[in-house]
């Protein structure tokens, strides 16, 4: 079942934070793309869905702009785009939640401990709970050229590019199931969301006896 989702376009996100989060994704992202255009459908995305998942637009939003900054050049050290996008969002002293929730997009720690990188990537926060899921949720529905997708689609698609000996595959058999249960959680809550928001008017008459 798909989730429900807001019927009128979402508000623009503009605020200070945000526009900056734009600005250096584009600086850094912009000549790799497809990495761009995915960047940018992740972070519409996010403004589409913090208000009915009651989260802080400007925290999710600034986060989806800056989910994969650690794919540029000025940013990769390790190779491991989760945390050089971190060291680097640290470098640029955003705030430790939005640099934490960068570290940790999309069972970053699956990936990070199997290349034993585990301890470098805990050195930032790991605030679990539902602003992690929705950046995760954002990521894991949006293709590679910003269009929607399935879960599943998209790990075909990151399997298929990564290929079956990388790390992102040997860690499939726990990341996989983890990144369902994020995705199915805040399929959940939007489900909530609309039936909470339901005009009254909508609703079934009560049966007569």
């Amino acid at each position: 079942m798909q989730p429900c989702v807001p019927v009128s376009p979402p508000q623009p996100v503009l605020t200070v934070r945000c526009a900056a989060a734009q600005q250096t994704a584009a600086r850094l992202l912009e000549p790799l793309g497809d990495r761009w255009l995915h960047t940018v459908g992740v972070a519409r995305r996010a403004a589409e869905l913090a208000e009915p998942l009651g989260l802080e637009a400007d925290v999710l939003v600034a986060a989806a702009w800056l989910h994969d900054v650690g794919y540029a050049r000025v940013a990769v050290a390790t190779g491991f785009h989760p945390l050089d996008g971190a060291r680097y969002v640290a470098g640029q002293l955003w705030p430790p939640r939005i640099v934490g929730l960068v570290a940790h997009h999309s069972g970053a720690r699956f990936v990070a401990t199997a290349r034993g990188l585990g301890l470098a990537l805990a050195a930032y926060p790991d605030e679990g709970g539902p602003m992690s899921d929705a950046l995760t949720y954002v990521d894991q529905t949006v293709g590679v050229t910003g269009q929607p997708v399935t879960v599943s689609e998209r790990r075909a698609e990151m399997l298929g590019r990564h290929g079956p000996d990388s790390w992102n595959a040997r860690v499939d058999h726990i990341r996989g199931p983890h990144l369902r249960a994020m995705v199915a959680r805040v399929e959940r809550r939007l489900r909530h969301s609309c039936g909470a928001t339901r005009d009254p008017a909508d609703a079934a008459p009560p049966r007569r006896r």
